[in-house]
């Protein structure tokens, strides 16, 4: 049941909302946590200084007011707006190097979106901030793995299942219990048995390694919080047996992770975020090291701003096609949407069959299940 807010309340929300002043008309004073509310959001949101003109900030350049801050936000509002609001303190302010002192790491709410400025942050690190970063790494990692591995191991485990399926297997490959739903309507009741006109099983390759994955990830600086969300699931396919799983990041020039796959914390720390781009670079790479071309799907997540040759890139993406590859282009693999890409480069993949698409963590398993059967990929609508 909802209920409907008093005009009090309805003048309170527009009095935060509008920050006060002559001008916002509400005529509503602020106490007690209100008024901290209030506090916390002009500090960050308010540019006017008291005479009316411009300011630059309203945290201060030190880090025991941020620090300070950071806690006020953290008592006052739920862990989404404070991550959002964070996240504008560090574009807004310029609160990035703050980040490189451990007590203000231990400060802030983790976040996609704070592991991918720390990471691009990269050398400017010190040591004695190191070990910090990568316990707030761990935490936003071992959340997205939490929410994204359960389903989709039994997304992609229900899909290999499906691709590996023949009509007629050898005894041994039989699977009984999918024969007997499979001719349920065979069942003879005098006699009391279901007669099988349609078996059901796996060849003999079920047992063995079926797919090739590879991941091929932009690590430019727009594309952060889609390289911590390619190292998580990069993590989990490679858990998955069935699935031989490869990892290249790239800028200009390209970063096989494969071997860090068992920690994703790992893989973020190899990357480094920022740089140019040379996609075709990647992709001749990926290219290289592909031995069964009809058994792999290749995941390219970029937003196509190629620095490289372009012409070289379609024709490596065509020729990967006409091998047999199932091609994926992402735009971004985030849940914000996606960002500024190179729409000339998404309509040329287009019209090679391989429509370049933004897709969410929670859209990916979906994605990556019909590329391995070789069915159309559920692309969301624009």
């Amino acid at each position: 049941m909802t209920t409907t807010p008093t005009d009090d309340e309805r003048l309170r929300r527009w009095r935060l909302v509008l920050g006060g002043g002559d001008a916002d008309g509400t005529g509503r004073a602020l106490t007690g946590t209100d008024a901290a509310m209030d506090g916390a959001l002009t500090a960050l949101y308010d540019r006017r200084g008291r005479d009316g003109g411009e300011r630059s900030a309203g945290l201060g350049a030190s880090a025991p007011s941020v620090a300070r801050w950071l806690g006020d936000i953290r008592t006052y509002f739920p862990s989404s707006v404070v991550q959002v609001m964070q996240r504008d303190a560090i574009d807004r302010l310029g609160l990035a190097t703050l980040l490189l002192e451990p007590e203000m790491l231990e400060a802030v709410e983790p976040d996609v979106h704070l592991v991918g400025t720390l990471l691009s942050l990269g050398r400017a690190m010190p040591e004695t901030t190191r070990e910090t970063a990568r316990a707030v790494v761990r935490k936003v990692v071992d959340d997205l793995e939490k929410r994204l591995s359960a389903r989709t191991r039994a997304t992609l485990t229900g899909a290999l299942d499906r691709s590996a399926r023949i009509s007629r297997p050898r005894h041994r490959d039989i699977d009984w219990d999918r024969t007997i739903r499979a001719n349920l309507k065979h069942y003879l009741p005098e006699h009391r048995t279901v007669v099988p006109e349609r078996l059901v099983g796996h060849g003999r390759a079920s047992r063995a390694l079926r797919k090739e994955v590879v991941l091929c990830v932009d690590q430019s600086g727009s594309m952060a919080a889609s390289v911590v969300h390619a190292a998580v699931f990069g993590a989990v396919l490679a858990s998955m047996r069935s699935l031989a799983t490869r990892l290249v990041v790239f800028d200009t020039s390209v970063v096989d992770l494969t071997e860090q796959l068992d920690d994703p914390v790992d893989v973020l720390f190899g990357t480094r975020l920022g740089g140019g781009t040379d996609i075709n670079r990647a992709l001749a790479y990926c290219q290289s090291r592909i031995t069964r071309p009809a058994d792999t799907v290749v995941v390219l997540v970029s937003d196509l701003y190629e620095g490289g040759i372009r012409d070289e890139m379609l024709k490596r993406v065509a020729a990967m096609k006409a091998s047999g590859i199932q091609f994926v282009a992402l735009l971004a693999l985030s849940d914000e949407g996606a960002p500024a890409y190179d729409r000339d480069h998404a309509a040329a993949l287009a019209a090679l069959g391989a429509p370049a698409f933004a897709c969410t963590p929670d859209l990916f398993p979906e994605v990556m299940a019909a590329a391995l059967e070789r069915r159309p990929l559920p692309i969301p609508e624009a």
